[in-house]
């Protein structure tokens, strides 16, 4: 088979070959990590020669039966060969109608070090033959003295296929995939967490999840809230194929009729409780505080603004889910709410912020990252509440994916076996209140609208005495972070701040470019040196403090090292920091004054025409446009038709 390419491992590589057979185990396993548009695929064990020769219906093809024999022996049918191993992969593209996907045999050489790859194509009679024009080999070559190598073979390198999806251009093998099985075969990582979507059939997903995007994403267009559309929008659309696949399997199984009730507890934006209503599950969600968003829904979406206090008065003996998507100070009690709700209600979670039960969530080993050590406290909890506890990885913008399942119970249905299981939680809940540091403690996070929200400075809740000394979040958001300062209090500051960097001598650390002077630098200790100590205090109070108000005023200041600076806009610095602003067209919007024009003595650097920010009155152009209201009524109708 002609040799296309190789890639050279690094010199001090330690982990071949087994990192080899690991990185194999990637491409294999998750083409999708690196062929971006493929959702996955699905792996099938070849058992022995004869279905390998069965399903190629080319036993005796000359160009291939030399190494199809070498891999699996036909003297072997009836053995186990730990030599070689065969399977059948299938692939999944994220955009497919689920019929005439794609597969190929893949041959594992352990004794060569070789994997080889045999695609399948089907004619219309169902014949399955062998796609001779893009089998290709990978293989691990040890050099001696001069390291290892992987090396690409391609049977019929001329007549390669592409079809954009499935199989890429011939150089992408040699650009793309070579190296990261390199890299992979380096490192010989192991994750701390399942692989993603593992209690799910991928196929059904890429197909529901396809679906619902193209149903929901004119959300993006519409979202009102202050965070990124995009980010949340995705984000609950895949949560929300997640669920609707896991119930539809759970139909299956059970042989279920209706679909499965939910209540999201803390459902922030309430966009995963309207995918699911709209997808025919009935359900509502709860939340301590109202959103914007939440009246453009439309009447069928049920959200309700309510603090949420674990006790009898928050149990749902009716519901068949209780859901806490970043549910944060509330993510603990949901298999214990669901636990006592019923012994036929189940859970799902995805944790975020870290919390216990009774305050922030404290570290208790370091050998483990703080999320591996929140997700194993949320599993055993759920263990100890009674369910049989599954883990998986969703596939979502953020760096918290990792969700945790209660389907079932540990203990049969029955009186007795649910006052033992009672008694088992009460006693794990108290345990969790009197461990020092835990109790009373509250949460110094700053709510951001939909995530992290923070147990904020409200009153304890009274409930019944298994929710005692919780704290649910204010029901009104408290922010910290210097953008509710007065206004004349915040240009003061920069005033004061700034004057004190602009009058800093060469001598100083000051500097000029061109005849523009750009001032000195001062550190961020420095900086407070200048302000009055009731001015610090409060600060203070703001998360960030100092820092952050700087920050605040990016139009002024530059950040950066713990050290603060005049920004000049014609700094190369700053035009590759801003590299993703959009020059200022003619006509554009210029909604603040510049502070350089007004309080620079040799005014602004540039133009008024280059600058974003209005040089004087005539300058300022501010936005009349209304807010979105006429799309946001076009949304709600065509969701209501």
């Amino acid at each position: 088979m002609p040799k296309l390419s190789d890639v050279k491992f690094p010199a001090d590589c330690a982990t071949l070959p087994a990192g080899f057979w690991s990185a194999v185990g990637v491409w294999v396993e998750k083409p999708h990590v690196v062929n971006k548009r493929l959702c996955g695929a699905k792996e099938t064990e070849a058992k022995d020669a004869q279905d390998v020769s069965l399903l190629l219906d080319v036993p005796h093809d000359p160009d291939v039966l030399s190494f199809l024999t070498c891999k699996v022996s036909p003297a072997r049918t009836h053995e186990r060969d730990t030599s070689c191993s065969s399977s059948v992969r299938t692939f999944i593209p994220k955009v497919s109608d689920g019929a005439n996907l794609r597969r190929e045999v893949v041959l594992r050489d352990f004794d060569r070090q070789q994997v080889t790859f045999l695609p399948l194509e089907e004619d219309t009679d169902g014949r399955v033959s062998l796609k001779k024009s893009n089998v290709y080999q990978i293989q691990l070559c040890s050099h001696d003295s001069k390291g290892w190598s992987l090396e690409l073979h391609v049977l019929f390198p001329d007549s390669w296929f592409s079809d954009g999806v499935v199989y890429p251009k011939l150089p992408w093998l040699t650009s793309d995939l070579l190296p990261k099985l390199v890299r992979w075969g380096s490192e010989c990582r192991t994750s701390e967490f399942k692989s993603t979507l593992s209690l799910l059939p991928v196929e059904k997903y890429s197909l529901v999840y396809q679906q619902l995007k193209d149903k929901y994403k004119s959300m993006v267009k519409v979202w009102p809230e202050v965070t990124d559309p995009e980010k949340f929008v995705y984000e609950d659309v895949a949560i929300a194929t997640y669920l609707l696949v896991l119930w539809a399997e759970e139909r299956e199984e059970k042989g279920l009729a209706d679909r499965q009730s939910f209540v999201d507890l803390g459902c922030g934006n309430g966009l995963l409780v309207h995918i699911l209503t709209c997808e025919g599950h009935p359900g509502k969600g709860l939340d301590v505080r109202r959103r914007k968003i939440w009246d453009m829904y439309g009447a069928q979406t049920l959200l309700e603004e309510k603090a949420i206090t674990p006790g009898e008065s928050s149990l749902f003996p009716g519901v068949d889910w209780l859901i806490g998507n970043h549910s944060d100070e509330l993510t603990p009690w949901i298999p214990i709410i669901a636990a006592r709700s019923s012994y036929s209600c189940r859970y799902f979670v995805l944790p975020c912020c870290f919390f216990d039960f009774f305050g922030k969530y404290q570290r208790r080993q370091c050998k483990k990252s703080q999320y591996k050590e929140y997700i194993d406290f949320i599993t055993e909890l759920s263990q100890v509440s009674g369910f049989n506890t599954e883990e998986d990885c969703l596939r979502i913008p953020s760096t918290k994916r990792v969700c945790l399942v209660g389907k079932t119970r540990t203990y049969p249905r029955s009186a007795e076996a649910e006052a033992e299981a009672e008694q088992r939680r009460a006693r794990y809940v108290q345990s969790r209140q009197t461990t020092p540091g835990v109790a009373g403690q509250r949460s110094d996070i700053r709510n951001d609208d939909d995530c992290c929200h923070g147990n904020a400075d409200g009153e304890v809740t009274s409930g019944s005495s298994w929710g005692a000394g919780f704290q649910p979040r204010d029901r009104v958001e408290v922010v910290r972070n210097c953008a509710s300062l007065p206004r004349d209090f915040v240009d003061g500051i920069v005033l004061q701040v700034a004057k004190s960097l602009l009058g800093m001598t060469v001598d100083d650390g000051g500097g000029r470019h061109g005849d523009w002077n750009r001032g000195g630098s001062l550190s961020v200790s420095e900086v407070a040196g200048l302000l009055e100590q009731e001015t610090l205090q409060l600060l203070k109070k703001e998360c960030g403090g100092l820092q952050t108000l700087l920050k605040n005023n990016h139009q002024v200041f530059r950040v950066e090292g713990g050290r603060v600076r005049i920004r000049d806009w014609r700094d190369g610095n700053t035009l590759r920091a801003d590299a993703k602003r959009k020059p200022v067209a003619p006509g554009a919007l210029k909604t603040r004054p510049c502070w350089f024009h007004a309080h620079h003595a040799q005014g602004c650097p540039l133009q008024a025409e280059l600058c974003a920010f209005a040089h004087g009155a005539d300058d300022l152009r501010p936005s009349t446009r209304p807010l979105k209201k006429m799309k946001l009524e076009a949304f709600v109708f065509s969701q209501s038709s």
